[in-house]
This record gives structure tokens, sequence and C-alpha cells, in this order.
């Protein structure tokens, strides 16, 4: 593992309590950063806290990012209880229902942009104003290449991801003379938690889409997102990373 510098930084990682939120706050843990993990479940929180506490200082807040006043409170929180906030990522999201568009529940595609997009521009609304007080900060939103390609039967899940696109892009244009860059990650289908939500026959759909051969990792993306909240990405802004085995074509 390449050694990254995050010390004296705290990063607040949305989801980071399993899949690649969690893998994201491991390699942020060993590589200097103070940690505020958010997510809505509880126990999930208490777990991941215990083990990123042997490395380094843990703050956490339960906290639902489709809902504002709780994001509100979760960055209001944190602040107070870390002294700021130098690095946001948004890891936190939903696949929602694999069905065509035409079946598709109208209560359940209003739920997964509500967690995915709105989420995502909730908590960088509440959390740009601290990054602007230190005059430096890191954000990485947490696509997918469902984003850029589309993904047949997932018609939620691939709009969610490509509207992050354009927020992040948006957003990184917004705070280019700020010392606050603003990237996105489209990873390709990695084994997580979020399988569950999905049938073998998608995910074996998104496997044969890989020129790779193979599903990513968590710690590869990981890795790719730890580089992007370091000092060393002072250039890279308003952009998208692709991290999808080769299956993205732009």
């Amino acid at each position: 593992m390449n050694q990254l510098d995050l010390a004296n930084r705290v990063a607040v990682v949305t989801g980071g309590c399993s899949g690649i939120g969690l893998a994201i706050a491991r390699r942020m843990a060993a590589s200097g950063a103070t940690l505020s993990l958010w997510d809505r479940d509880a126990v999930a929180l208490a777990t991941a806290a215990a083990e990123l506490g042997k490395t380094t200082r843990v703050h956490t807040a339960m906290v639902d990012v489709s809902d504002y006043p709780q994001v509100e409170r979760a960055a209001q929180d944190t602040a107070a209880a870390l002294g700021k906030i130098d690095i946001l990522v948004n890891s936190a999201g939903i696949a929602g229902a694999t069905v065509p568009t035409w079946e598709f529940p109208v209560d359940e595609w209003i739920r997964v942009h509500n967690i995915n997009v709105h989420g995502t521009f909730f908590t960088c609304r509440a959390v740009v104003p601290f990054l602007q007080k230190n005059g430096y900060g890191r954000i990485v939103n947490i696509a997918s290449v469902a984003g850029k390609e589309g993904n047949p039967n997932a018609s939620a899940y691939s709009s969610s991801k490509a509207a992050v696109l354009g927020f992040t892009k948006s957003l990184g244009k917004e705070l280019a003379k700020s010392n606050i860059t603003v990237n996105a990650v489209t990873p390709a289908a990695v084994r997580t938690p979020i399988f569950d939500q999905v049938p073998q026959t998608h995910i074996d759909y998104m496997l044969s889409r890989i020129p790779l051969g193979r599903f990513g990792t968590v710690e590869e993306i990981a890795s790719a997102v730890c580089w992007l909240c370091t000092e060393d990405a002072s250039f890279t802004t308003a952009s998208t990373l692709d991290l999808s085995g080769g299956r993205a074509t732009y």
C-alpha cells in the first residue's frame, strides 16, 4: 500500500460503515486523517468506530443524508467536535429496484434520487462553508459507470449517478478559485453489500461488461479516492476519474 499523507486533516465519510465507504475510512485512518463517519445505522456506526478508533480519532453522526436538517446538524456537530472539516466523501447510496422503467415504482424512484442525488447536494451544501472557512478542501463524490453508460433495468440508479457527475462538475467550477477541489469517481461493479439489493442476473450483466473480467475491490476504489483527497491532487477538479476496469468508453 502506497503511503498517502492526510495528517492533520478531518474527513467526513458518508455511508462510512460498510462497503466502499468503510474501505475509504480505513485507508484515511491509515493515512493519518481524523474521521467523522455519517450513517443511519447506529449499530454499524458503533462497530466501525470501534475498529477505526484503534488507529485514529473517530467521531460519528447518525444521519439520513436525504434529510437536510439532519445533515446540517451533523456538519455543525462534526466541526464543533473536531475543530474543522477538510474533506468530504459522499459514499452513501442505494441501488434501488431492478426493473424496466415502465414498471419502476414511483416511490422507489423518488427514494433513490433523494439519497443518491439530494443527499450529495445536501452534504455539500452543509459542508462547503466549513471548507471555505479553512481556505482548503477536498470533496469526492462516489458516482458509477452506470451514470456514464446507463444500465438496463436500473434507470433510477443510472440517472441518479449521472446527476452526481453533472453536479460535481458544476460545484467544482464554482469552487475552483477557493483551493477546494471537487471530483467524482465512477466505479464499475464492486462486490459490496449493495449487491444484496440487485438480482444475480444483473450482477452477471455488469461483470460481462468489464474488460478486465473481474469486479473491482473496495481497496482499489479507496486508494484512488484517498489520493484525490490529498494536497497532491491540487490541479484536479470538476473531473471524473474512471475506476471501471476498462468498461467506460468516455
